[in-house]
């Protein structure tokens, strides 16, 4: 098997289907958000204030490109934007089997309206703003996809075998 590349909008579940993910392949997950945070031992949100959001791109694309020298076949959860660079689409390609967790604006908002931790929300209306983001991104989520699962009302051990019933066994 091949690296399994989770991504999507926020909310869609790319941690947690990573996480039990791992358990289920017996396989290290690796959260793109994470490394990088770790890496320049700030948050995100320190980076953006602070450098702004192209050199958070750049730390992005940097971080696939080391997740590209290892042999170690794993899960990756990667951040909401991600995707949003063509560089960054090739190299998940290269990295992996890319699976698309979909879900519709209503059902991220209802994951993500009580979480204080993430910026799009503070301010008017959230869910105008997630489908409108989720709207702008989805073109770009469905290039990099080898594979689109629809999360909407499903649990996690439905996304869980659809990911292993479609996911490469080379």
């Amino acid at each position: 098997m091949r690296n399994v590349i989770l991504i999507g909008f926020m909310g869609s579940g790319k941690t947690t289907v990573g996480l039990r993910l791992s358990y289920r392949l017996r396989r290290t997950v690796i959260d793109t958000d994470k490394e990088i945070e770790r890496e320049e031992k700030r948050t995100i949100s320190d980076i953006f204030a602070a450098d702004g959001e192209s050199y958070f791109r750049d730390r992005e694309t940097s971080c696939l490109r080391k997740l590209l020298q290892s042999k170690e076949c794993r899960i990756i959860s990667v951040g909401g934007g991600l995707p949003l660079r063509e560089e960054n689409r090739r190299l998940l390609h290269k990295l992996g089997q890319v699976f698309y967790l979909k879900a519709s604006a209503e059902t991220i908002y209802e994951r993500v309206k009580h979480d204080t931790a993430r910026p799009l929300l503070q301010g008017d209306d959230p869910q105008g703003k997630i489908s409108r983001m989720l709207a702008e991104r989805d073109g770009c989520y469905a290039a990099a996809a080898d594979v689109t699962i629809d999360v909407n009302g499903k649990d996690f051990e439905h996304i869980l075998d659809e990911i292993e019933a479609q996911a490469d066994q080379a």
